[in-house]
């Protein structure tokens, strides 16, 4: 597979797996990955979370890695991207709130190009009304590499996977 160029929308206290491992897996296959958040610039850090369940009512969080961002928010431009990634994790409930980062990610929906939606980032999806343009794939056996790219997984409608 050619490589494409992904846009990672990142934030304060992601899910820390949610943000390492799918960086490191699309880095590793050869494609390039922006990881940008609102208001930071390329070099800089977010801090990631680790939650977990541990026998409470709800998920515990703990402290995860400084994650070193790649690249600046405030000179994304969709059009130069094959596909957009978010991670979820608490991010997601202020990132949302952002209106130039809901403006991107309507671009992406209303192009049909790819977009990755893990866990909590759904919310975002929702706030650019995302889910009218394309609509989402719920499988995690459709979460590969290949669905990166821009055909549709196999079998299923719309280019969101969630």
């Amino acid at each position: 597979m050619a490589a494409k160029k992904i846009l990672f929308l990142v934030g304060d206290f992601a899910e820390d797996y949610e943000i390492m491992v799918p960086f490191q897996a699309l880095t590793m296959l050869g494609h390039i990955v922006h990881a940008v958040c609102p208001g930071k610039k390329a070099g800089e850090k977010i801090k990631t979370a680790i939650h977990d369940f541990e026998g409470d009512q709800t998920y515990t969080e703990k402290p995860g890695h400084n994650f070193t961002l790649t690249a600046n928010f405030a000179e994304v431009k969709p059009d130069d991207y094959d596909a957009l990634m978010i991670a979820g994790g608490r991010a997601p409930e202020y990132l949302r709130l952002d209106n130039r980062l809901i403006e991107i990610v309507r671009s992406f929906a209303v192009e049909r190009k790819p977009i990755a939606a893990i866990c909590h980032a759904a919310q975002i999806l929702a706030a650019a009304d995302g889910f009218r343009h394309t609509p989402p794939v719920h499988r995690k056996s459709d979460w590969r590499a290949e669905n990166m790219s821009r055909r549709r997984p196999t079998g299923r409608p719309g280019t969101a996977i969630s």
